[in-house]
């Protein structure tokens, strides 16, 4: 009996440091994002001005997943934000009219077209960028390199992971 309890005890034992070591990685991950969101937000409401052609808060979130998308057409953009393809066409008329997307027909079928941002939102979404890779890389000197090797290795896990649930 006293075998058993003590086998019974390490595998709870066990299970309660795998539960606390995932949740600790699940909090780490959620303030990581937490940061990672802020950080753009500071820097898109930065960039974000009251004038003619200038983006709106909602209109600089629909072309910045209109680009994480990837081309997609209206279709699918409206299908991935969940509004209807009607509102989604008045959002990505405004987006052209304001010179940060344009639309390119299919080769195949001429009636279909995807959406495809411009220089001036890629201008515009670089300004965000260079932050993050200098924040990165100021974070990444206090690392050995087998730590950067091992946090490449498992980020590319996690977003592997993350893109295929998406």
């Amino acid at each position: 009996m006293f075998f058993f309890t003590s086998v019974h005890a390490g595998i709870n034992l066990e299970w309660e440091v795998m539960f606390v070591a995932h949740f600790a990685i699940a909090e780490a991950v959620s303030e990581l994002y937490k940061n990672l969101r802020l950080s753009h937000y500071r820097n898109l409401f930065g960039h974000l001005r009251e004038k003619a052609g200038s983006l709106s808060a909602t209109e600089a979130f629909s072309v910045e997943v209109i680009y994480l998308l990837d081309r997609p057409t209206i279709g699918e953009f409206a299908d991935f934000i969940g509004i209807s393809q009607p509102n989604a066409s008045y959002k990505v008329n405004a987006l052209v009219t304001k010179g940060y997307l344009d639309r390119v027909s299919n080769d195949d079928d001429h009636r279909e077209a995807h959406l495809h941002v411009t220089k001036k939102f890629l201008d515009y979404y670089g300004r965000q960028l260079p932050d993050m890779k200098s924040a990165v890389s100021s974070a990444l000197t206090s690392f050995t390199e087998p730590e950067i090797q091992l946090l490449s290795r498992l980020f590319g896990k996690l977003n592997h992971h993350l893109a295929t649930q998406a």
